[in-house]
């Protein structure tokens, strides 16, 4: 399956194959400011690691387990990062949102503007009625993601994500239908 959605700003499509070497350069660039809370990137991070990330993409749509994209500059020749709308909860009709972007172009809005678009899709395309953006309490840049988005910040949900084998507390931000109607489209 192939999905591309845009904005002036970005581009967001599913994984492909030929994304692998660039999700690595990107992985490998972002380790320092990504890696803490993302563990897929690590120093040691390979093709290998892409291709196999990207099959495991390519699966979820399949199965409509998750839904990850690549973001691209509005061109689509450069990656900038990834966002997915995961955990999937069908009979509440409801998912999360995830995010993160390459360390050398953190810092222009382009999570905001992938996020826009991830979320309208889980709310417009996926019939979705919430989008949950769950950012651990030391996680500020992701928080900030989520109030620019207009996410209403619900409250802390304690030890609700493992890291690296510890656990964080973690504030749950949402966004329903009604959120995003006055977007511009």
């Amino acid at each position: 399956m192939s999905v591309e959605l845009h904005d002036e700003r970005v581009l967001l499509r599913t994984p492909r194959p030929s994304d692998a070497e660039a999700l690595c350069s990107a992985a490998l660039e972002s380790v320092e400011e990504v890696g803490c809370w993302l563990p897929w990137c690590h120093a040691g991070y390979s093709r290998g690691d892409a291709d196999a990330w990207i099959a495991a993409c390519q699966q979820a749509w399949q199965r409509e387990e998750s839904y990850p994209f690549f973001i691209f500059d509005r061109d689509g020749r450069t990656l900038v990062g990834g966002c997915a709308l995961n955990e999937i909860d069908r009979p509440r009709l409801r998912a999360n949102l995830g995010y993160w972007i390459r360390s050398n172009r953190m810092g222009h809005g382009l999570a905001t503007a992938a996020g826009r678009l991830a979320a309208r899709y889980a709310l417009e395309t996926l019939a979705m009625q919430r989008v949950e953006i769950v950012a651990a309490v030391e996680n500020f840049a992701s928080q900030r993601v989520a109030a620019k988005l207009g996410a209403v910040r619900e409250g802390l949900l304690r030890n609700r994500l493992r890291i690296r084998d510890m656990p964080h507390d973690a504030y749950c931000f949402s966004l329903i239908p009604a959120d995003v109607a006055n977007w511009n489209r």
